[in-house]
């Protein structure tokens, strides 16, 4: 049976752990090993920007950077610890759970999603770029 986006970001949401703006704040704060990526694409990050200290890596790009057995010049190289602390934090969040989740099903061990993306985020008066 075919799903629907919101069915598979409802889907998502149950697999990946949550995490509020206040709370990713404060462990980027503390581990600044944490990797905060926007899945959303480069035209949309453009038009609202993002996460202050985070890198954009949209979720199709995701599919192959994180991706140990492609050619190795597909691959990320700060996508390679499949243990690494990893935030993502899309624009309304949306996408970050599906971005998670498909972090999740290549063996990321360490992957949250930011409740409420970017917009949270502005709410909870923290920085952008």
């Amino acid at each position: 049976m075919a799903k629907t986006f919101n069915q598979m970001v409802e889907e998502a949401m149950t697999e990946v752990p949550v995490i509020n703006a206040a709370e990713a704040h404060r462990r980027m704060e503390a581990h600044p090993e944490i990797l905060v990526i926007d899945p959303r694409d480069a035209a949309d990050v453009a038009g609202t920007g993002m996460v202050a200290g985070a890198m954009n890596i949209s979720y199709g790009a995701l599919t192959y950077q994180a991706d140990n057995e492609v050619p190795e010049e597909w691959r990320n190289p700060v996508l390679q610890n499949r243990s690494r602390p990893i935030i993502m934090a899309c624009e309304l969040g949306l996408l970050g759970p599906l971005a998670g989740k498909l972090l999740k099903d290549m063996g990321f061990t360490n992957v949250c999603y930011l409740e409420g993306g970017l917009e949270a985020w502005k709410e909870a008066g923290f920085s952008t770029r």
